[in-house]
């Protein structure tokens, strides 16, 4: 009997001492899935955070449109003050004939000038151009405001082309040498209508007589989003002691002699495309000095950024000099 049970355990040890039966597996430890809490909490959590991004990213989208906004009307604005610079400087401006002809001179050393003070034009007298009309320089109505800016159309030579050619332009940049009119004088009539568009026209846009009571449809947008467009007239007081001027600011309907006017004042307001937050009290100062409540506008202006710009062109011209004295005409 004890052989037996030696032979029975050395059967089950195996020939190498292992044991030959098979190993218990262990059990796997038991797994626990997320919680609704958990899970509730994650979620939470993570609508916090897109919420954050997302108000971060509307305020860098509104801080970035009103940026644009204003970027935008201030270069409408630089444009606008541009071209009514262009056109105001060259107001009464006439051709200096450097050969005159026939004219004799005190001094060999001196050649004869002269200013052509007078230009006709054959088709129509509209065309024409007399330094004599101070009108024909620089006009305007008061209501509706309207600006009216003349001067001397001449040719010069340029390296463009073997034949002289004329560069002066308007605001529409005509007339252009084509042979249909004989214009000899350049015209730009600016005004606001009531779609809140700053347009121009020439002579002979609408109407063959200036000043003339523009349409919403005459002459051609140059400028949209006005707001306001105001103009007033710096006229020198002739009645005041040589030597010390008084200048005063009136509209068109103050001026009587358009020989007086020394310079421009050009006053506009223009309004941005982006609609903005704009709490009680956002003001800005209108081109007759008051105050206006961005935040109480209406219609397209709701809820839009307003900007005022003001500058004044003083008339440099060759042609208005000496003609402060006219009578009035």
């Amino acid at each position: 009997m004890f052989s037996n049970t030696i032979a029975a355990r050395a059967y089950a040890a195996g020939p190498h001492g292992m044991n030959m039966h098979r190993p218990r597996m262990a059990r796997p430890a038991n797994q626990h899935g997320v919680t609704l809490i958990e899970l509730m909490v994650g979620i939470a959590i993570g609508l916090l955070v897109v919420a954050v991004a997302m108000g971060a990213l509307m305020v860098s989208r509104g801080i970035s449109g009103t940026v644009s906004d204003a970027s935008g009307i201030q270069q409408q604005a630089g444009y606008a003050m541009r071209l009514f610079g262009q056109q105001l400087r060259q107001a009464g401006s006439m051709r200096l004939n450097l050969n005159p002809g026939a004219a004799i001179t005190e001094s060999p050393y001196l050649a004869p000038v002269a200013f052509e003070t007078k230009a006709e034009a054959a088709s129509n007298p509209l065309y024409s151009y007399s330094a004599d009309i101070p009108a024909q320089a620089i006009t305007g109505t008061a209501s509706p405001v309207t600006l009216t800016i003349g001067f001397r159309r001449y040719t010069e030579p340029v390296f463009t082309s073997a034949t002289e050619q004329t560069l002066a332009r308007n605001c529409l940049g005509g007339p252009a040498d084509d042979g249909t009119r004989d214009d000899q004088r350049v015209v730009s009539t600016f005004w606001l209508n009531s779609k809140n568009e700053l347009r121009c026209a020439d002579i002979d846009t609408p109407s063959p007589a200036l000043p003339f009571p523009p349409r919403d449809t005459d002459g051609q947008s140059i400028l949209q989003n006005v707001a306001n467009f105001q103009v007033r007239y710096l006229l020198q007081d002739t009645t005041s002691t040589p030597g010390i001027p008084k200048i005063s600011s009136v509209t068109a309907a103050g001026v009587a002699n358009w020989a007086q006017v020394q310079a421009v004042e050009v006053c506009l307001v223009l309004y941005g495309s982006e609609a903005i937050d704009l709490p009680a009290g956002s003001n800005y100062v209108d081109c007759d000095g008051t105050a206006v409540d961005m935040s109480t506008l209406t219609g397209a202006r709701a809820r839009r950024m307003h900007m005022a710009f003001r500058s004044v062109f003083q008339l440099r011209s060759q042609g208005l000099i000496g003609s402060v004295l006219q009578p009035a005409m």
